[in-house]
């Protein structure tokens, strides 16, 4: 018979802790365990897409508005809750706990239209897609060639983005481009961004999209596209009043914006490690070997420990990274640290997850190959660990000769 078992998800810290955060935490954990497992667990193996009716449930409890300020309907909260949020949605699919950060891209765009569209976004009726890497162009943003040309009215884009999840579904493309000329001496110079509307499961004229085959991440389509003169009026240019060149405008914003996102991935990754831990720890408890639970062993039980102490860690440095932000400080090296900890701890302790259970880990089965493939994901987007280690020596080390 097998024996209790103690939840291995410790309450949020004293120090963070308020009624509301408990209460919310619960509400999306109860959600991602009912609602959410059983469908990941049925459509991943066959990579079928997230349900329309689950984006709109999720809608309803505020899961797409939680950054967003409560004027335009949203819940007016902050990067701890979204963290908070994130990590129990992961816990039951990575896909599901990503899908929310579509709803954050209206809050980038001009005031005119964020009064437009920030409304719907809160409840999931305007998602966006991100359009930044490119075939040669990924954590290095200054090497993106696409190219965007001045014509009446507006501007054509023209060229090649890759890794666009999301893209056929969304409402809007949000593409990062060169205004002017790429300059070898000034790589920064001129990069934009730029929003495409577009009706959802289509794409704009001037667009075409190939799915790209993945081995995870799966419950929405990733994209390669390709930009020939696809035409967007003057005021979606972001920060179209200002000079086409405006001191490097979307370089800086294409920048600054990847420090919520990493802390977001930060989340995922410590989601998917809970889930890999919480279901070793119940299957070590019923499967037998040698006339024994495999539970008994010494090196099973050092196992459950190494993982649960190292996904710990790492979600204490992300409440900290969280409330750091939330806070106004200034959390790039931290944003890098947190992800590139969190990341590189979920591949370990999925794949330590995968051994525990053995040849039926290796099955799909259990959600444990799941949590494994989507692991490896997060030390690559929003910046390879190797670009996190980067930033993060380049802030505390002069900066290197090696350009």
């Amino acid at each position: 018979m097998a024996r209790d078992l103690i939840d291995p998800r410790p309450p949020i810290p004293v120090v963070y802790r308020t009624d509301d955060r408990v209460a919310m935490q619960q509400m999306a954990r109860d959600f991602a365990m009912n609602k959410v497992l059983p469908v990941a667990n049925e459509l991943d193996p066959v990579h079928g897409l997230i349900p329309d009716s689950m984006r709109k449930e999720m809608g309803e409890l505020g899961f797409f508005g939680i950054m967003v300020p409560e004027r335009y309907d949203g819940l007016g909260l902050g990067v701890f809750e979204y963290a908070l949020i994130t990590e129990e949605l992961a816990r039951a699919w990575m896909s599901v706990a990503s899908i929310i950060a579509r709803s954050g891209m209206a809050a980038g765009l001009d005031p005119t239209q964020r009064d437009k569209y920030m409304r719907l976004a809160a409840k999931g009726e305007w998602l966006g897609a991100f359009a930044m890497s490119e075939p040669d162009a990924g954590s290095d943003i200054a090497s993106i060639r696409t190219r965007a040309e001045k014509t009446d009215g507006g501007w054509l884009l023209n060229g090649q983005k890759m890794w666009c999840t999301f893209a056929d579904q969304s409402n809007g493309l949000l593409v990062v481009a060169r205004a002017t000329p790429y300059d070898p001496k000034n790589r920064h110079a001129g990069i934009r961004q730029f929003i495409v509307h577009k009706e959802p499961d289509t794409f704009p004229d001037g667009v075409t999209g190939n799915a790209i085959r993945k081995i995870g991440y799966h419950g929405w389509n990733t994209f390669e596209l390709s930009f020939n003169d696809c035409f967007v009026p003057d005021d979606c240019l972001i920060g179209y009043e200002k000079a086409v060149t405006a001191d490097d405008d979307g370089f800086k914003k294409t920048a600054a914006f990847m420090t919520t996102p990493r802390i977001h991935t930060a989340a995922r990754a410590i989601g998917l490690a809970r889930g890999a831990l919480e279901d070793s720890i119940k299957y070590v408890q019923q499967r037998e070997q040698f006339d024994r639970k495999i539970g008994d062993f010494q090196v099973i039980r050092f196992k459950i420990a190494q993982m649960a102490s190292e996904i710990e860690v790492c979600r204490a440095l992300m409440y900290q990274t969280a409330a750091n932000a939330d806070a106004g400080e200034k959390s790039d090296m931290q944003g890098a640290m947190v992800k590139f900890m969190a990341s590189e701890m979920a591949e370990r302790v999925t794949s330590e997850a995968l051994q525990i259970h053995g040849g039926a880990g290796y099955t799909t089965d259990f959600p444990i190959e799941r949590y494994w493939r989507d692991a490896r994901l997060t030390k690559i987007f929003e910046g390879t660990s190797e670009i996190m280690q980067r930033i993060i020596s380049d802030s505390l080390l002069p900066p290197s000769s090696l350009r």
